[in-house]
């Protein structure tokens, strides 16, 4: 005959070895990660923050609503995850642009690139940043900080870009007010994409805005 306390411990381990093995099942994402939040991103990306739901995401990624909750709590912190992917390709999209030290190429190249990526999809995707921060009164403290924090990276790493003294030199302005106009022109080009939808136009606007800060560049 079992004694009773051995019994009592073995059901206990049972039972705590159970609960154990349902908490790591309920926690172990049972998707793959990295392509979720791809998906995600193009979700997002396309549709806004807004217009986004979970079930809209749950639909797009084929994974179901309650685990994509059990995962990510809610739509804000999935949203900040898809876009920390976003800032950093685009950032480091931006660091190559920039780097031709002649600053006529560099903005160029930097425009160019913006123009490109607003333009994907039918119906094209637009700009994430710029959508998202003109829906920053239905988003979190959290994701209006970060879209700040984008725009910011963006204006240091033109700033320091611009501040090379060969850059420096051909600037029609100091590179300080330089940055600013180059980041402030971006959401125009983000806006007018919108309105327009005519990549054509936008980079001819883009060429006679680095013509204006170099002016060097009209005699080419």
């Amino acid at each position: 005959m079992v004694k009773f306390d051995t019994y009592v411990n073995n059901k206990f381990d049972t039972t705590v070895n159970n609960a154990l093995y349902l908490d790591v099942m309920v926690n172990t994402r049972q998707f793959d990660e990295d392509a979720v939040l791809e998906v995600a991103l193009k979700t997002f990306w396309q549709n806004g923050f807004a217009a986004t739901s979970m079930i809209d995401v749950a639909e797009a990624t084929g994974v179901q609503r309650g685990s994509l909750y059990n995962a990510y709590t809610d739509k804000e912190q999935l949203f900040l995850l898809t876009y920390e992917r976003y800032a950093s390709r685009f950032l480091d999209s931006v660091r190559l642009a920039l780097s031709n030290p002649d600053p006529a190429v560099a903005l160029t190249a930097l425009l160019k690139g913006i123009i490109a990526s607003f333009s994907v999809g039918a119906p094209t995707r637009g700009c994430l940043t710029t959508k998202t921060a003109i829906e920053l009164p239905l988003a979190g403290k959290a994701i209006e900080a970060r879209v700040r924090r984008l725009l910011e990276d963006l204006t240091t790493l033109i700033r320091d870009a611009l501040s090379m003294p060969a850059a420096r030199r051909k600037l029609s302005c100091d590179p300080d007010v330089a940055a600013d106009l180059v980041v402030t022109f971006t959401r125009g080009l983000a806006v007018m994409e919108r309105a327009f939808r005519n990549p054509r136009h936008l980079e001819k606007m883009a060429q006679q805005f680095v013509k204006v800060l170099v002016p060097e560049a009209r005699r080419r």
